[in-house]
Parts: structure tokens; C-alpha cells; sequence
């Protein structure tokens, strides 16, 4: 009878709790509804002053013809139509206004952007075609001659979501065998908008775009005509792509952590975002994935107190790790 009560008790503590959190997290995310679409608002009246036109976000759509059109428009450039239908009671309260530019900006550049040396070393090629950054590290010239006529073999590294090429270059390459070193020619890349890649603001960052910059700086330049791939998170789906559209190229693919989700929904995407951004307070890691996926404006405003202070956090990181 115990060991039932105290069963008993914690299923409707469980129950309880559960109560708690999805009343709480119904109340949060209503605020934040509201609080997205008045930065909404903001951010379209002060891009619009400061640089002479707002740009464009995923929650202006101000009638069911201009939904279709865009929807057309985005399934020709593979971008998610999850953008348009993220649930937001408040979504649309935006409108547009023309404002005189006081100061026009670079292009490629926003107000909100950081302009440090580090974040716009890509703009020095603006003129010219844009290219990737890749960390190349070739087969030692000693070992050359054991090769006996045969080529390298070539390992193309994608890293994921807030990374860069260092996921790879600081953390694996150190690490690998001196066979693994004498064989194989290793090239760890910044995916479009990551490290020290280019970041253009006239691009969608879709799958095809990076597959498209991966071919024009990586696979042609080097001319890669077989190669490895070796993939971490979001570089997974680039990979899959890639690795689909140069079948006969790629010899091997290997994913670390890639995303999975299945649905028998037809829109597949907006059911992984339900999942694995679901709109719940707790635990934290979710709240936070919740909040960064759900609200463009209100992750722009985390996007400016982090990204364009970097070098901020930066010195204060350093300070706290020796200088590491």
C-alpha cells in the first residue's frame, strides 16, 4: 500500500508540474509574440532610416495572394516554408514606411552588423567572385614518393551550427595518426556566413547556396575529382546534398550528430522545428532553441548584443581562462 501511495504521489506531482510549465510557458511566449512584432516594427523603421530600406522579414505577409506568391518563390529556392508559418497571434501587425536615409551603409554590411577587421576581411574580394575560407593541410612533400604515381586522397570537412573550420582544425587535426597525415590531404572549410567565410545579406543561405559555394571554392579550385566528406550537425545536410549531387565523385560520407526527424507530415520541416524547438520554458536548452527559432526579430536583438560586441566577450572570456 506504500510503495502505491508513494507511486500515486508522484505521478500527480508529475501532472502538477507539467500543469505549471505549459500554463507558464503559454503565458511567456504570448509576451513574446507580442514583444517580436513590435521589434518588428523597429527594426523596419530604423534599417529603413539609418540605411534607406528595411529589409525584408518573414512575417510582412499582408495577404493570401502575396502568401502564394512568396511560397512559389521560396520552394524554387529551397527555403523553408516553416519561415512563413511560425504561429505568432501577432504576426502582420508590421507595416512599412519610407524614411529619408540619413548615412547609407555598404551593402553587404547592416548597422546591427559587427564592422571589426576580422568580420569584414571577406569584403576585400567583394569586387571579384566570392569564395570560401579553407584550411588546406597537404600531405608532407617527404612522404610524396611513396605514393609511387597515385594520387592523395582528399577529406573535405563540414562543421556545424555556431562553428567554424576551428572544429576541426584546433580539436581533430592535431590529433590524427601520422599514417592518416601521409595519405590523406585534408581541407576543413568555413560554410557560407560562418568564420571567415563571406556573409552577404543579399543571400538565403540555403542548402543550394552552400552546395554552390562548396563547388566554387572547394571542388573546382582543387579539383576534386574523388574525395571524402566528413560532416558535424548542420553540416551533415549540406554534405547529404553534396554528396547527391557529385555521386560519382564522393567516395565515402560520414556524419557526426546529424539531424533526424520523422514525420509522415508532408511538410516535414515545420514538424522538426515543433520537436526540436518545441515552445516550452523548461528545460533551458530548449527555451533557448525555442526562442532563437521562433521569433526573427527578437533573436536579432540577441544576434546585436552578442555578435556585434564579440570582441567584448571576447576579452572577458580571456580574462576568465588565463588568456587561453
Amino acid at each position: 500500500m506504500q510503495k502505491i501511495s508513494v507511486n500515486f504521489s508522484q505521478k500527480w506531482l508529475q501532472i502538477l508540474s507539467e500543469i505549471l510549465i505549459s500554463s507558464a510557458s503559454a503565458v511567456v511566449f504570448l509576451f513574446l509574440d507580442l514583444l517580436d512584432a513590435i521589434f518588428c516594427v523597429f527594426f523596419k523603421l530604423i534599417d529603413e532610416f539609418i540605411e534607406g530600406k528595411s529589409s525584408g522579414c518573414y512575417c510582412s505577409i499582408e495577404n493570401e495572394e502575396e502568401e502564394e506568391e512568396e511560397e512559389k518563390s521560396d520552394s524554387d529556392n529551397e527555403l523553408s516554408n516553416t519561415l512563413y508559418k511560425r504561429r505568432n497571434l501577432f504576426r502582420g501587425i508590421g507595416f512599412r514606411r519610407n524614411v529619408t536615409s540619413r548615412r547609407k551603409l555598404n551593402e553587404n554590411v547592416r548597422w546591427s552588423d559587427c564592422s571589426c577587421e576580422n568580420c569584414v576581411s571577406w569584403m576585400s574580394n567583394i569586387a571579384g567572385e566570392l569564395k570560401l575560407h579553407v584550411v588546406v593541410k597537404e600531405i608532407h612533400q617527404v612522404n610524396l614518393e611513396d605514393f609511387k604515381g597515385k594520387r592523395a586522397e582528399n577529406i573535405v570537412f563540414l562543421h556545424g551550427f555556431l562553428s567554424s573550420s576551428t572544429f576541426w582544425t584546433e580539436t581533430i587535426f592535431p590529433f590524427l595518426s601520422e599514417d592518416t597525415m601521409q595519405k590523406y590531404r585534408l581541407l576543413a572549410v568555413d560554410l557560407l556566413g560562418f568564420g571567415k567565410s563571406p556573409k552577404p545579406n543579399n543571400c538565403l543561405y540555403t542548402v543550394k547556396d552552400h552546395v554552390e559555394m562548396i563547388e566554387s571554392s572547394v571542388i573546382q579550385p582543387f579539383e576534386l575529382n574523388s574525395f571524402h566528406i566528413v560532416a558535424h550537425s548542420m553540416g551533415c545536410v549540406v554534405a547529404l546534398a553534396l554528396a547527391a549531387k557529385h555521386s560519382h565523385s564522393v567516395r565515402s560520407i560520414t556524419l557526426i550528430a546529424p539531424p533526424y526527424v520523422t514525420s509522415t507530415k508532408e511538410d516535414v520541416s515545420l514538424t522538426a522545428l515543433n520537436r526540436l524547438a518545441a515552445r516550452r520554458l523548461w528545460p533551458p536548452l530548449l527555451f533557448g532553441s525555442s526562442f532563437m527559432s521562433w521569433y526573427e526579430h527578437l533573436g536579432r536583438c540577441v544576434c546585436y548584443i552578442i555578435c556585434k560586441n564579440h570582441r567584448v566577450w571576447e576579452g572577458i572570456l580571456k580574462l576568465l581562462t588565463w588568456n587561453r
